[in-house]
């Protein structure tokens, strides 16, 4: 009889908690980041509870920092935009997770960019969906847990930019941009979106140029005539292969 840590459903648990060990360490950095641009502990805390989407969030509390409480709507409306991205993934996730309403409903919070790439990363269905829920929940605790100890800390720490904090965040979107930059498209993408912003950014309040970027990939979408080309695993898979 194997191992459970050999089956690959602890393979794919193993990769989970490995992936949530790392993502975890963001925490601190934006708990620290977000008492910094004016929230309280609490504030910090329920912003993690309830958005929990590193990439939104950095972009809120950057906005917020940036623009202070009047930058509020475009710190709402540039984390909504980053946000967009998990209705794709729920889509892509749901013949995965299987099961019921209420079942696809309790994946819905732990539909983020890791757990799916860990999730989708699996050969086999079993070993899909417990890479997908040990990736989610454990990142969930260790984001939360790392937020308090950040924004408990934050006041300790004094100015983040001494401890280079205050890069944090352009660190995490680059970090989860540079994978995706293969093929001409996403690098025409992420150069046409970084010259808007950076045209825009000295005219324009605080967020309003990370929207202004977004357009670009929609503008490349809406004018590319060039069909979708599947993941090599998608092909598998239309073909019957295991």
């Amino acid at each position: 009889m194997r191992s459970l840590s050999r089956t690959p459903e602890g393979v794919a648990a193993r990769h989970g908690l490995a992936v949530a060990l790392a993502t975890s360490a963001y925490g601190i950095s934006f708990g620290a980041l977000a008492v910094a641009s004016g929230l309280d502990v609490w504030q910090t805390c329920v912003l993690s509870l309830l958005m929990f989407t590193g990439g939104s969030q950095f972009a809120f509390v950057g906005v917020i920092a940036a623009g202070g409480l009047a930058a509020a709507p475009a710190a709402i409306a540039s984390a909504a935009l980053l946000g967009v991205r998990n209705a794709a993934y729920a889509m892509r996730m749901a013949p995965i997770v299987a099961g019921g309403f209420w079942r696809k409903a309790a994946a819905t919070p732990f539909t983020i960019d890791e757990s799916v790439a860990v999730g989708l990363a699996q050969d086999e269905p079993r070993a899909r969906q417990a890479g997908f829920w040990v990736t989610g929940v454990a990142i969930w605790v260790g984001w939360n847990l790392s937020t308090l100890l950040g924004a408990l800390l934050g006041d300790v720490l004094g100015d983040p930019r001494a401890y280079g904090l205050d890069a944090a965040a352009a660190a995490a979107f680059l970090a989860l941009l540079w994978p995706r930059l293969r093929g001409r498209q996403p690098l025409a993408v992420a150069a046409g979106a970084a010259v808007v912003a950076a045209l825009l950014t000295p005219a324009l309040m605080p967020g309003i140029p990370v929207m202004a970027a977004a357009g670009v990939a929609v503008v490349v979408g809406l004018f590319d005539p060039r069909p979708p080309v599947p993941e090599p695993r998608d092909v598998a898979e239309q073909k019957g292969m295991p």
